[in-house]
């Protein structure tokens, strides 16, 4: 009896034993998998990029055309191919399931990065890359980062608005300027733009107004043509625009006026109307920050380039509706901008309310400047 006991207690332990040596070696090997998938590098034969956008790039021009061009540049220059590139449009910023189901996808097919190109998309990008740590998603426009592999990306389109700016207020024989935006003073990055905007129209011609008409969509093909009609009714001989098609270039050509496009030169839509565009070279975000991925120099950082940069600039001036001393005060400007001695929202500014913003001899800085401009310039009115 006591040596079976004896038997039973030493084959328990030799069980207990058993159990444990599994249980360790399952714990070591999923371990290892963890820390195998941790430490795995990119190679640009084998990374694979999904693409979130709102609209289609098949469109030709406007917002979703100019992003989709900058993913076609760092495509050619990194040597990536066809299939190492999926593509989710007309996605819905407006709409969280779609724009859920759009990223799903884009994991599931093996995407290692993500690039949400609009606005709308930044709540479902923040929640989704908590549950997808070995994923980096980048989102434009926005202004969320988790500190690990989600950050946000936009630029300095500020410069590109003042130098059309100038060019529309040197431009206008009515000193009546219409601008078609996407979003209210709610939203710092449409009215960072139309002050910068209306700062250049001031800067060569303070008696130039310029009348906003909001359409509360980032995109609305039918909206930014009734904003744009407004407009021109209240007697607006320029239109510029913060708006995701050539619909308000189109409304300024056909009633023998003039524009200001947006993302694209939009003077190929409307050649009669369109002076300039304020244009976003994303080539150069998209190129750098594949390459900071794949090279494994990933710092979670959010990313604000400029006219130094390469992401921003204007399109050449429409030389059959410009002038040559419009050239030359582009030209000066610019000048300016690029090295620094200039950088639009600088001293002490004027709003539309009668207050002011800004310290003499300081400029806004960047965190003001994307989150922070909810006023309008002292010559903005909202219609």
């Amino acid at each position: 009896m006591k040596v079976r006991r004896i038997l039973a207690l030493v084959l328990s332990a030799a069980l207990a034993v058993t159990a444990l040596t599994a249980c360790t070696s399952a714990k070591d090997e999923a371990s290892q998998k963890s820390a195998d998938k941790q430490t795995t590098t990119l190679s640009y034969d084998t990374v694979k990029i999904g693409v979130i956008h709102i609209g289609n790039p098949a469109d030709g021009s406007g917002y979703t055309y100019a992003h989709d061009q900058g993913i076609v540049g760092m495509q050619k220059e990194l040597g990536l191919k066809d299939d190492q590139i999926v593509r989710k449009n007309n996605v819905s910023d407006s709409d969280p399931a779609a724009t859920e189901t759009a990223i799903r996808e884009c994991i599931e097919e093996g995407c290692n990065i993500i690039f949400g190109t609009s606005w709308g998309y930044m709540d479902k990008m923040e929640s989704l890359a908590e549950e997808y740590p070995d994923v980096y998603f980048c989102h434009g426009t926005g202004y969320k980062n988790n500190g690990k592999n989600l950050n946000n990306y936009f630029g300095r389109i500020y410069q590109a608005r003042y130098l059309t700016g100038i060019v529309a207020g040197m431009k206008t024989e009515s000193n009546l300027i219409g601008y078609v935006s996407a979003m209210g003073s709610e939203n710092s990055e449409c009215t960072g733009g139309i002050d910068a905007f209306a700062m250049g129209v001031y800067s060569v011609n303070p008696d130039a107004k310029v009348y906003v008409k909001v359409t509360n969509s980032w995109y609305s093909p039918t909206e930014e043509t009734n904003a744009a009609k407004a407009l021109l009714s209240e007697g607006c001989d320029v239109i510029a625009q913060h708006c995701d098609t050539p619909n308000p270039q189109l409304e300024a050509e056909s009633a023998g006026k003039w524009g200001v496009g947006y993302n694209t030169d939009m003077s190929k839509d409307a050649p009669k109307a369109t002076l300039t565009s304020t244009l976003w070279n994303w080539s150069a975000y998209y190129t750098y920050q594949v390459k900071q991925i794949v090279d494994g120099n990933w710092k979670c950082e959010n990313y604000y380039g400029g006219m130094a940069d390469g992401l921003v600039d204007i399109a050449p001036l429409n030389m059959d509706l410009c002038t040559e001393d419009m050239q030359k005060a582009v030209d000066e400007a610019k000048a300016k901008l690029e090295d620094g001695s200039f950088n639009v929202f600088d001293g002490v500014i004027e709003t539309n309310d009668g207050k002011t913003v800004g310290e003499e001899g300081k400029t806004l800085d960047d965190a003001t400047i994307t989150g922070g401009i909810n006023w309008y310039f002292k010559n903005v009115e909202v219609k």
